[in-house]
């Protein structure tokens, strides 16, 4: 492991998924552990999508080992397309019940994921809703993120304000060109989506950004080492105590410095 000299985000960068795969399911198991130890109960933030598969598999094969429960734990996800059906194949909701819950002791009741299928007139309070839910299990001990090539988190298009919370928001042309191969072509892909706010996604105890592959690697530079603004709302991680972005070698080819070894 290395990590990045020059950058403004804790980096660690590793040599394949594989690794990164391994590295974070070490955080999340040790993170449940000791929030189930202390409170009884863990939260976490995940992210649906391509890149956390490998953790998510991790965490499958450590559960059914029986090394870590998720008995214990309640789990929010960061986004969904809106609107769209919860069964629909294409939701994030039908995606990770097939990837990650359906396979770990978790109990139904303890998985939340924005409703794809609220009324336009209800999505505020539902959106309001969900922020009380996450306050009310007592925040976010660990948030899992991804990063989009314009540089979301979550689905916090370039712009997003810092001080944002859960709400509708419009799709950047260049995420929906990303999904479009999920729904078959551009025109399919949804136009908005429900998304956990900047601000809510700060307030988690401890962050992890995932960027795997080159054509994560410019959007990577100016998350890490670029000034906080929000054209790249990733930058906005910069200014969490304890926020780590980790990166596999392609993710990490256009850092401006690298060495050493990362702390802790």
């Amino acid at each position: 492991m290395a990590a990045s000299e020059g950058a403004r985000l804790r980096t660690v960068i590793v040599p394949d998924a594989e690794d990164l795969a391994r590295l974070v399911a070490d955080r999340i198991v040790a993170v449940i552990r000791r929030a189930t130890a202390e409170r009884g109960r863990c939260v976490l933030g995940l992210a649906a999508g391509s890149t956390p598969l490998g953790i998510y598999e991790e965490l499958i094969r450590r559960c059914q080992a029986g090394e870590v429960s998720f008995a214990k734990v309640a789990t929010f996800n960061l986004d969904e397309y809106w609107p769209i059906a919860p069964d629909d194949p294409r939701s994030f909701r039908r995606a990770m019940w097939h990837q990650l819950f359906a396979q770990l002791d978790i109990p139904p009741k303890s998985v939340h994921v924005p409703a794809g299928d609220t009324p336009r007139d209800a999505v505020p309070a539902a959106c309001a809703a969900y922020e009380r839910a996450i306050r009310a299990a007592g925040g976010m001990d660990f948030q899992l993120l991804g990063i989009g090539r314009d540089g979301h988190i979550g689905f916090n298009e370039p712009g997003s304000a810092a001080d944002s919370r859960t709400r509708l928001v419009t799709l950047d042309a260049i995420t929906r060109r990303d999904a479009a191969a999920q729904f078959g072509d551009e025109a399919s892909v949804p136009r908005e989506a429900i998304t956990i706010g900047v601000a809510t996604i700060l307030e988690a105890r401890e962050i992890a950004l995932l960027a795997m592959g080159e054509r994560k690697a410019e959007i990577v530079r100016r998350a890490v080492e670029g000034e906080p603004a929000a054209e790249v709302t990733a930058t906005f991680l910069q200014r969490h105590p304890n926020a780590t972005a980790y990166l596999d070698r392609a993710a990490a080819s256009r850092l401006t410095r690298m060495g050493g070894q990362p702390e802790g």
